[in-house]
This record gives structure tokens, sequence and C-alpha cells, in this order.
């Protein structure tokens, strides 16, 4: 069992920065990656960033690429989106997941343990 819990949302202006938090408890040995998603009312979730547990590989949506970085501590088990130059449409609840599916998965099905999502809401 992975208990995850997100944090570090708010509320900031387009073009500021935010840094969200992720960490991880429990049985984290059998994580191959993890991801963040986000979601806004009435759609599906939609990923946003990817890391493998090792900190070795991260990818990206072409939504966030080049403005959102994630990156792992792995002495605390704590993985973060640094989010960059932040646009109104980056408005969402965001979340961060487990999967122990190998490759790059984006899939919102192939990850578990679902934290219970932080929202950022920037205005324009």
């Amino acid at each position: 069992q992975v208990q995850l819990v997100e944090s570090g949302g708010g509320l900031v202006q387009a073009g500021d920065s935010l840094r969200l938090s992720c960490a991880a408890s429990g049985r984290t040995s059998i994580i191959f990656a993890m991801g963040w998603f986000r979601q806004v009312p009435g759609k599906d979730r939609e990923f946003v960033a990817g890391i493998r547990w090792s900190g070795t590989f991260a990818y990206y949506a072409d939504s966030v690429k080049g403005r959102f970085t994630i990156s792992k501590d792995n002495a605390k088990s704590t993985v973060y989106l640094q989010m960059d130059s932040l646009k109104s449409e980056d408005t969402a609840v965001y979340y961060c997941a487990q999967t122990r599916k190998v490759g790059a998965p984006t899939n919102e099905a192939d990850f578990g343990s679902w934290g219970q999502g932080t929202q950022v809401t920037v205005s324009s």
C-alpha cells in the first residue's frame, strides 16, 4: 500500500510560479514511476508530467513542456512539480499518483494510490 499526499497549491497570477509537492509513504519499493495529473470540472483527468522513481527519467505533456519541471528528492521520497510561466488554462486540481507500469506511462488507468489533490488557480 502506497500513500500519497499533495501540497503546495494556491491562487497565483498569470506568469507566476508555484511548486507542488507529493510525499510518498508505505510500500514505495513497488513504485516504477510517479505522475502528476490535473482535472477541471467536467473533463477527464489529464496527464501533466511523470518521473521514474529512480529520478533518472522525466517526461511531460506537450502543453507544459518547457514551463513545468518534475523532480524527485530520493531522501524524502517526495516528488515535486515546479510550475513556471503559469497560464489561466493551468487552473485545475492537481493530483499525484504512482504506477508499476514500465516505460513512460501517461494513461490515468495505469496509475493508482491517488492523492487527495491540490487546487491551483491562475488568474489572468
